[in-house]
């Protein structure tokens, strides 16, 4: 039987290590050893049948999926979790049920549960519920425990005076997590022994238009917890890290941007009984560790 971190023991005295610290002469923990949980992650996927836009190969997206997936069901982990925004917006309601169906028959060949992170414009042209109907999603946010990990998923998707995104009524600048919702996620943090880990599509660290506008208040209960070990976001489409009072705020890349399987990006998260964690990265994801027993970023 696997024994219950704490949340303390797994990030105390640890440290982010970005890129290439594999081909060094250290020797890892992490890399050392079997991990606990591993998961797949993917954010950003942003699905649909339109023509490229700046950087965004909208319809490139479906292959990279595909590849995704397969790739998914070799290393065989215990989920793989969506980051938000499988789609893009189409011209009308049938458009965009078509797009998320389209991403939806990709995510079936997955031989693992997934789990869903909603994001702005997985809503935009679709309510909440419509977005429900046409996936594997129960609801936008829910706690649910893995290989003694606790894993919280939260959903901005909400207007500063409450209201729930839906049908182009919102600005995506304005992602807000309500106080009944915030009051939820203090429940789940006091009701388990298990670190956790939360799963995000806006951001919960300082990024300026990409951060929920009432992260300090969120962050606050995450620390005051004492249990979170990292945030997993996507939404900036960039590889981005924050620490902030002891949590790993972690920021993974879209994988729309760029033409063709060459620019697409997705991951393996592992976590490790040491208090590691390591997202081995996929095509333009790249592989960063972060270390116990050390302090400092480096």
């Amino acid at each position: 039987m696997q024994s219950t971190l704490s949340r303390r023991a797994f990030i105390q005295n640890s440290t982010l290590v970005l890129g290439g610290l594999a081909s060094g002469s250290r020797l890892l923990a992490a890399e050392a050893a079997s991990p606990r949980l591993r998961v797949g992650l993917v954010t950003d996927i942003h699905y649909a049948d339109k023509p490229t836009r700046g950087s965004r190969h909208y319809q490139d997206s479906l292959a990279k999926l595909g590849e995704a997936v397969k790739h998914f069901n070799d290393e065989k982990p215990a989920f793989v979790a969506t980051l938000g925004d499988l789609i893009d917006s189409g011209d009308d309601l049938e458009k965009e049920v078509a797009h998320l169906q389209t991403v939806e028959r990709v995510l079936d060949r997955l031989r693992c549960e997934r789990h869903y992170v909603l994001g702005n414009h997985c809503v935009d042209g679709l309510t909440k519920g419509e977005f429900i109907e046409n996936t594997a999603l129960d609801q936008p946010h829910v706690a649910f425990d893995a290989g003694g990990f606790r894993f919280i998923i939260l959903d901005a998707c909400f207007r500063s005076d409450g209201e729930p995104y839906g049908r182009r009524n919102f600005e995506w600048t304005d992602p807000n997590i309500p106080d009944e919702q915030v009051a939820w996620l203090e429940q789940q943090l006091q009701a388990t022994d298990h670190p956790v880990v939360i799963l995000a599509h806006q951001h919960l660290d300082d990024a300026g238009n990409h951060s929920v506008k009432n992260a300090p208040q969120v962050r606050k209960v995450l620390e005051d917890s004492e249990r979170v070990v990292a945030v997993f976001q996507g939404h900036s489409h960039r590889d981005a890290y924050q620490q902030i009072n002891g949590i790993h705020y972690c920021t993974q890349v879209a994988m729309v941007e760029g033409p063709g399987l060459a620019s697409s990006a997705y991951g393996m998260l592992s976590l490790y009984d040491d208090g590691s964690l390591r997202v081995t990265g996929s095509r333009l994801q790249p592989n960063w560790t972060i270390e116990a027993g050390a302090t400092g970023r480096s």
